[in-house]
This record gives C-alpha cells, sequence and structure tokens, in this order.
C-alpha cells in the first residue's frame, strides 16, 4: 500500500486583499477587520494585503514576499476604474502564478450589506423616502455604469428612488443629487455610504446628508462572503454567490 504524505501537497492560492490606501487610520483598520472575517470563514487559506497607495504594505511589496506563490489578486474596489483596468494588472504580470479577480462591485451582497448599514442608522421606509449612493466618482465610463447598476440592485432591495452621485470626478454630485430627488417630491433622503472603508470622501459625503448616513460597506460577514466568491470565481471554482 502506497501511503500519500498529505503534508506534500500544495496549499490553496494566497488570497490578496487590495486596498487603495488612506490617509485616514480607520481605513486600515477596518480592513485588516475585514481580512479577520475572510480568515474565520475559510480557515487554512493565505490572506495577505497589499495597498496601491498610502498605506503599509504596497502591492509590490506584498507579492514579492510571496515569491513563487500562487496568489489571487482580489481588488477591494467597486466598479472597473482605473486601478482596476490598469495599476492592479501591471503589479500582477510581474508573477507569472498571479491571477486578479473582479472587483466587488455591483453585486447583490453589496445591497445586503449597503441594507444592513442604512438600517444601522436608523432606516426605515418612510412615505417619499429615497436614497443617495455616494461613491468615489471615476472618469471611466464602465465604473460609472457599475455604480449605476448598483444604485438598481439598491432600490430593487428597498423599494424606493436610488440615485447614484460622487465625490469627484464624475457627476451629479451628492448636493446635486440630494437637489433633484427633492425635485421629484422626495423629502425623506437617507444617504448610504458607498466606500469599502471610512475615508476622506466618505466623510465629505456623510456631511451631506439631509436626514441620516450610513457608515461605508466595512467589516461585513456579506463582505466576507464576495470576497471569497470573487477568488473562487477567479480561479474558475462554482460559487454559491449570485454573480
Amino acid at each position: 500500500m502506497t501511503v500519500t504524505d498529505l503534508s506534500s501537497r500544495p496549499g490553496p492560492p494566497a488570497l490578496v486583499l487590495v486596498a487603495h490606501g488612506s490617509r485616514d487610520p480607520r481605513a486600515l483598520s477596518t480592513v485588516r477587520a475585514l481580512m479577520d472575517r475572510v480568515r474565520a470563514r475559510r480557515p487554512g487559506l493565505p490572506v495577505r494585503l497589499g495597498h496601491i497607495e498610502l498605506n503599509e504594505p504596497l502591492l509590490p511589496g506584498t507579492l514579492a514576499a510571496l515569491g513563487n506563490t500562487e496568489a489571487v489578486l482580489v481588488p477591494l474596489l467597486l466598479g472597473r476604474g482605473y486601478h482596476v483596468k490598469r495599476d492592479i494588472p501591471a503589479a500582477a504580470a510581474a508573477g507569472a502564478r498571479t491571477r486578479v479577480a473582479a472587483p466587488l462591485g455591483p453585486h447583490p451582497l453589496l445591497a445586503d450589506t449597503l441594507h444592513a448599514r442604512l438600517r444601522e442608522a436608523g432606516w426605515r421606509p418612510r412615505p417619499a423616502s429615497a436614497v443617495v449612493l455616494a461613491a468615489a466618482g471615476s472618469r471611466d465610463p464602465d465604473a460609472r455604469a457599475d455604480t449605476d447598476r448598483m444604485a438598481g440592485l439598491l432600490a430593487a432591495r428597498l423599494r424606493v428612488p436610488v440615485l447614484a452621485a460622487y465625490a469627484s470626478a464624475a457627476t451629479p454630485a451628492v448636493p446635486d443629487a440630494i437637489t433633484a430627488l427633492r425635485a421629484r417630491g422626495r423629502h425623506h433622503i437617507a444617504l448610504a455610504s458607498y466606500f469599502t472603508a471610512p475615508g476622506r470622501f466618505a466623510t465629505e459625503c456623510a456631511a451631506h446628508a439631509p436626514w441620516i448616513a450610513s457608515a461605508p460597506l466595512g467589516a461585513h460577514d456579506a463582505m466576507a462572503e464576495l470576497i471569497l466568491h470573487r477568488y473562487e470565481r477567479a480561479l474558475g471554482m462554482p460559487g454559491t454567490a449570485a454573480a
């Protein structure tokens, strides 16, 4: 009888979370808490972190530390903007055994998280309610299309109008979206913070909220599930989360 040495089998590819980076110290602590949730859902899976800018560890250093280990980069980004299309693939190209997963958004699990954060902030449907989905913004039309699709997913979940708006680089700006909804007779307008973690843009957008503003997506179980779904899809594994 041949005895197989299980210890010699290769482990699963590493999951590298790619965060943007922020000068706000809450961003790094939030991302690390999200990493802990991913690890709790998948014990034994190597989970690493790399930032595009502003925070350590930076993505090139994370990949260099992995050496020849197979890895999947999962962007903690919410649409197909410049970082997803250019920066992250360029970093991945440095490693022959590195794949890049799709960005987190849009996806129904994000609607779950946004709904949960709104409820934590005090959301209850009221007559003439509406929501502004506040995002960072991008000049890339694909990124704006992704945010608009996410607004549609959230509207279907909440059964109220949801209008996407932006902190920079795209229109409408958050105050303009609020004005537009008021012109349509919507007087209870909540702001849903469509950011993975706290930061300057999230804070600035929340300051415009005429009623309530939710916290960023952050370390939520649905976010951890979505990260693992993106990881599995990049490896060609069947996933349970709806696309």
